[in-house]
């Protein structure tokens, strides 16, 4: 049987945070058996803090927001999928504001900030989601599909009518190795077009082409050439291992994403999250 994961040791990075345009510093800390991901505002008083889960979630424009009480945490999909895919059970996140820094617009400095820290197997058993019938989400064109399956497998199709490739289509078995070689460097996105409404709904004051590309009439802009040539599909399956995890455990099954974006991946998670408490 699996073992329940935890960090080894503490580690910390810092950064400017994309919409609120702060500097942020982010700390993983290990946690007891069945502690599950909860991220703690250190920041505020009495340091309250909110369990990375479906039903804390309370905003899913432009990225993953939960909150309870005073403890709300912005755009957490990126910390938590790398979570997810090196299969850390038990992390205490503490962050001294409301959003993790944005860093390079990818996962790979939380990843890196993972392996840093080292991972520990504890004696409790880990706990799984596992697809027993098909779970199915939709809204105008996007459906996310679950079916059973003995793993963790993604096959995703993105399309940006102004990016040089389209439609994009990837797929893998998600693994800590995979996550690495194909994954964890992809870097989020945004239409030219969408900048001027994030700007009037006074987001991404901390956005910059240091971390995300920007899609502009036909052509991919930022600061460094494409990571991968099928980025945007990438980075659109690093955001989806993070929020399915928010149904509270590792996930087993085959996911099918056609144009999957946050509120829907929640809503699968919420799904998800749902039936494991139905089954208590």
């Amino acid at each position: 049987m699996d073992k329940q994961r935890t960090i080894r040791n503490s580690a910390k990075i810092s950064g400017i945070a994309l919409h609120t345009g702060a500097r942020a510093t982010l700390k993983i800390c290990p946690a007891e058996e069945n502690t599950g991901i909860l991220f703690r505002r250190v920041d505020l008083p009495g340091s309250p803090q909110v369990q990375a889960l479906a039903t804390k979630v309370v905003d899913v424009r432009r990225g993953t927001t939960i909150a309870e009480g005073q403890a709300a945490v912005y755009t957490i999909e990126h910390i938590m999928s790398a979570l997810h895919a090196n299969k850390i059970d038990n992390c205490i996140v503490e962050m001294d504001g409301m959003e993790p820094p944005i860093l390079d617009g990818s996962a790979l400095e939380y990843n890196r900030m993972i392996h840093e820290a080292g991972i520990i197997e504890q004696n409790a058993e880990a706990k799984y989601f596992e697809v027993k019938d098909i779970l199915h989400v939709k809204k105008d064109d996007t459906q996310i599909v679950l079916t059973p399956y003995d793993g963790f497998r993604i096959a995703c199709t993105a399309s940006f009518a102004g990016s040089p490739y389209d439609p994009q289509y990837h797929s893998l078995e998600v693994t800590a190795e995979s996550y690495e070689n194909e994954i964890k460097g992809a870097r989020t996105f945004v239409n030219y077009a969408d900048l001027k409404q994030l700007i009037a709904m006074n987001l991404c004051k901390g956005g910059s082409l240091d971390a995300a590309a920007i899609i502009h009439d036909g052509a991919i802009i930022c600061k460094d050439e494409l990571r991968y040539h099928d980025e945007i599909v990438r980075h659109k399956i690093l955001d989806l291992i993070g929020d399915l995890y928010l149904c509270g455990r590792r996930v087993k099954a085959n996911v099918i994403a056609i144009k999957p974006g946050h509120p829907r991946n929640v809503e699968m998670a919420t799904l998800m999250y749902n039936l494991i408490n139905s089954n208590i």
